[in-house]
């Protein structure tokens, strides 16, 4: 898991969101791609980089400390864990709508039929 951070953007190699620098005006901070309706500093955005990599790690999904990790990493952005499992899911929900053809499960059902065992980028349905 890596954050790839610029001046002006975050990228992760797990996940397709993103972070990015917004400077209008007299109003400067940065805006996740999962959470825009927020502006943050750039430590926060790390932190929303990083929560989103542990809750798109399926390797995490039973790892008590990646839990808590999660927990802190969204106190620091300012919401709780939950919400950000809630909003990360619906981006991946808009995704497979956006593009359903092309992810298919392990029998090679279209996703419109079904999810399980499909997966988005780095994230499992």
């Amino acid at each position: 898991m890596t954050v790839m951070a610029t001046e002006w953007t975050m990228i992760s190699d797990l996940s397709p969101e993103s972070a990015y620098r917004e400077s209008v005006a007299a109003t400067a901070g940065w805006r996740l791609s999962w959470l825009p309706d927020r502006l943050l500093t750039r430590e926060q955005a790390m932190a929303g980089m990083e929560l989103d990599e542990i809750l798109s790690d399926l390797d995490s999904v039973h790892d008590r400390h990646a839990h808590a990790d999660a927990a802190i990493l969204a106190g620091t952005v300012g919401i709780i864990w939950e919400e950000a499992v809630i909003r990360l899911s619906k981006r991946i929900l808009a995704r497979l709508h956006q593009r359903p053809n092309e992810i298919q499960d392990d029998d090679g059902d279209p996703a419109g039929r079904g999810t399980a065992g499909c997966t988005v980028g780095s994230h499992r349905m």
